[in-house]
């Protein structure tokens, strides 16, 4: 078996290395600016020293602009129907939401608080005093915080529908955590503004963009946080469920799930706090939103449009923070007396 692990990190390390020089040969061959002959870098070693040679150049910019053009020439109609489905759910999601009369949209969200926080009665006063600020502050800003809302719903419940399964997955493989683990390091780490790019090229301007870069760039923390909670959970409960002759699919659903549901919690209580930070970013390819009005007056070099929108983002942060941070509080207090009980 060490030999086996042995042999594949060989082999591994020998795929890198082939990669490695077939880029150096492919920017070599592809470049403009390369010498007329390989026998001058070896005579002439001035290359070495100074500044960066310019024929030394990974060409992928040429190489990720025509494959985008092709995939979009090609599978235009695939886009396109993930464009109106999720443009469908948004403007359902807006309308309704529009449309109530904003005391019992108000009256809603005190409700959700209530119940979520287990009756806590100073969170619910505090959430519904946010909500209601975040109108006082100006009535467009209602409209705003509605579209911008509605956007965070269809994000987060794409990272909810992704992003649980594959972290059940990876908590269930460690080679499926192995491949996975990279990706979202990438995701965290590329900048924002880059998710806005391919959103743009594939789906135009508007929500739908937005709502695709929210997505990667938020589903991250929730499959982190989805794999940890399960593979925390304690090994005795693991095991007397499987003397109970329990199969994986009723240890997932009847011992892992409800135990891990407060990790999971907190990374949905993540999820929002980043989508939220993508609304301002979103509001330069044309979304409608809170974002907007901050983005106008960074614009117009004003200074009180710019700090009352702001003012507004915080406040629909503190909602939805108290919301999913104290749902997460709760499960955890109710899982607190069985703890105590095995102790």
């Amino acid at each position: 078996m060490e030999l086996l692990k042995k042999n594949k990190k060989v082999f591994f390390n020998l795929g890198l290395l082939i990669a490695f020089i077939w880029l150096l040969v492919t920017s070599y061959s592809q470049s403009k600016r390369k010498p007329e002959s390989v026998s001058e870098l070896l005579n002439d070693f001035s290359w070495l020293g100074g500044k960066w040679p310019k024929w030394l150049d990974l060409p992928l910019m040429n190489w990720i602009n025509p494959a985008f053009k092709a995939l979009n020439e090609k599978y235009g109609y695939v886009f396109e129907a993930i464009n109106n489905f999720l443009l469908a759910m948004l403007m359902a999601v807006k309308n309704f939401l529009i449309q109530a009369p904003w005391p019992l949209v108000i009256l809603g969200v005190i409700v959700l608080t209530y119940f979520a926080s287990g009756r806590k009665t100073g969170t619910t006063i505090f959430v519904g005093a946010c909500t209601f600020f975040i109108g006082f502050l100006h009535p467009i800003f209602w409209q705003k915080a509605i579209e911008t809302t509605a956007i965070m719903i269809i994000g987060i419940f794409l990272c909810v529908i992704a992003g649980i399964p594959l972290g059940i997955a990876m908590s269930r493989s460690v080679r499926t955590r192995n491949v996975v683990l990279p990706v979202l390091d990438l995701m965290q780490t590329i900048p924002s503004f880059c998710y806005l790019i391919p959103g743009i090229m594939l789906f135009g301007l508007g929500a739908v963009p937005a709502i695709i870069a929210t997505f990667i760039y938020a589903v991250p923390p929730l499959v982190r946080l989805t794999d940890l909670g399960i593979r925390l959970v304690d090994k005795e409960v693991i095991e007397a469920a499987d003397a109970f002759g329990a199969s994986r699919r009723q240890k997932l659903l009847g011992v892992q799930l409800p135990l891990a549901l407060p990790n999971i919690m907190q990374g949905i209580n993540q999820c929002t706090m980043m989508a939220l930070a993508m609304v301002v970013i979103a509001s330069m390819i044309g979304t409608r939103g809170l974002g907007d009005e901050v983005l106008l007056g960074l614009q117009q070099l004003n200074v009180g449009r710019a700090a009352e929108a702001g003012i507004a983002i915080v406040l629909l942060a503190i909602v939805l923070d108290r919301i999913t941070q104290s749902y997460g509080e709760t499960l955890q207090e109710r899982q607190a007396p069985a703890k105590k009980e095995k102790k």
